[in-house]
């Protein structure tokens, strides 16, 4: 009896161990990819980036959102970054004037358009226009200097004549979310916010900005950052974002597609 209890014990602890050392070497295995994103990409960015998890499960994608400003001079200062994907080309053709975008492995990925925002039950709000009303105090915009759409929203209010009359009222956000929330808490009466943003609230309605030369063109330029240290990896997930699959995710959530 106790020589069975010994094989049993044995091949217990031999099962184990292998299983572990799978594990283990699965763990170790695993790339992690950290990618940098404008904070308007975030639903539908996760959304694309588990469908690629769930295909490549030796890959993990971290990722860090935020104005493209900011991110971008993280990504100047060496922060490590695989991927940068940014709201506007100014931000990141910073990155390829200093050689830190593979220009190789970089492409125009996405299109977006800018809206006007505010609380549903708010019915003094349909244009632009209307944000000169005396009962409109508060308006909220990315900080144009790190938030592209921010800047938009401030290039867009130059063209129409509106900026010096409006420019009192105007609160500053670190990112585009922000400037959402704030009108979804009715912290400030209206706000300027991609389209993306404001599909995915119901508490807020939205007033198309007509004319496309208000502003620069919104395009969301993506590439792999050159000091990546899975570079193998970077350009894969690329790439795949570049797919069919991954577009018709990225058009759900109201992107466009942009052409090089």
């Amino acid at each position: 009896m106790n020589h069975l209890k010994k094989i049993f014990t044995f091949f217990f602890i031999a099962i184990s161990l292998i299983i572990t050392g799978c594990q283990s070497d699965k763990d170790k295995e695993q790339k992690e990819l950290t990618v940098s994103a404008a904070a308007s990409l975030r639903e539908a960015l996760e959304e694309a980036g588990q469908k690629y998890m769930d295909d490549n499960p030796d890959v993990k994608i971290i990722y860090n959102f935020g104005g493209s400003g900011s991110l971008q001079q993280q990504i100047a200062q060496g922060a490590p970054v695989d991927l940068f994907i940014s709201a506007a080309e100014d931000k990141y053709n910073q990155l390829i004037a200093k050689q830190m975008i593979d220009k190789n492995h970089s492409a125009h990925l996405l299109g977006n358009e800018l809206v006007l925002i505010a609380r549903k039950e708010k019915q003094n709000i349909e244009s632009l226009d209307d944000l000169l009303k005396t009962d409109i105090k508060r308006i909220a915009i990315g900080t144009p200097e790190t938030v592209p759409a921010g800047q938009y929203a401030r290039q867009t209010f130059i063209s129409t004549g509106l900026w010096s009359r409006l420019e009192p009222k105007i609160i500053n956000t670190k990112d585009v979310r922000q400037v959402l929330s704030y009108v979804e808490t009715e912290n400030v009466d209206a706000g300027i916010v991609y389209k993306t943003d404001a599909i995915i609230s119901d508490k807020i309605k939205m007033a198309p900005i007509s004319g496309h030369d208000l502003h620069d063109p919104i395009i969301y330029p993506a590439g792999v950052v050159s000091s990546s240290q899975n570079v193998d990896e970077a350009i894969q997930f690329f790439e795949f974002l570049r797919s069919q699959e991954a577009m018709d995710i990225f058009k759900k959530y109201g992107f466009k597609a942009a052409l090089d």
